[in-house]
């Protein structure tokens, strides 16, 4: 379906999207990443995760298509990445949820809230993560697409 991303495995980058377009050919989508987004956040199964919280960081990587705001040098062609940011903040210290699973899906949904974003990949870290185990980092990847229509 026109405009709809497909996941293609690529050995070297990962998962790539792809729109499919007209005549039945693949086109890469552009991407933009935002890495290490820290804020403090009150998530978890736990009371004491929920009084007093902890650090969360995300990584944020968005598939769309960047040919205009490549010609044009103009922010209103691509995805304010400052304004992006600022959204997961807010989503790191809004409303608590219990998992980081349900975190990562609310923060997908505000990426995808952007009509320029077809695919969305949201990698929660939680590094305090209350485990009895000598963990480095406890982290959770959604992958998320527009609907087909």
């Amino acid at each position: 379906m026109a405009g709809i991303p497909d996941v293609e495995e690529n050995p070297a980058d990962g998962i790539v999207p792809a729109v499919e377009l007209d005549r039945g050919l693949a086109r890469r989508l552009d991407r933009i990443s935002l890495r290490g987004i820290s804020a403090h956040g009150h998530h978890g199964v736990f009371d004491f995760e929920r009084e007093r919280g902890q650090r969360f960081v995300v990584d944020v990587v968005c598939w769309l298509e960047l040919d205009a705001a490549a010609h044009s040098d103009d922010l209103a062609d691509t995805l304010d990445y400052g304004a992006l940011s600022q959204a997961v903040v807010a989503e790191i210290e809004g409303e608590p949820l219990n998992l980081i699973e349900a975190l990562a899906g609310r923060i997908a949904d505000t990426c995808l809230a952007s009509p320029r974003v077809q695919t969305v990949e949201v990698t929660v870290h939680k590094p305090e993560a209350p485990i009895n185990a000598d963990v480095a980092d406890v982290a959770v990847t959604l992958t998320r697409s527009r609907i087909r229509d």
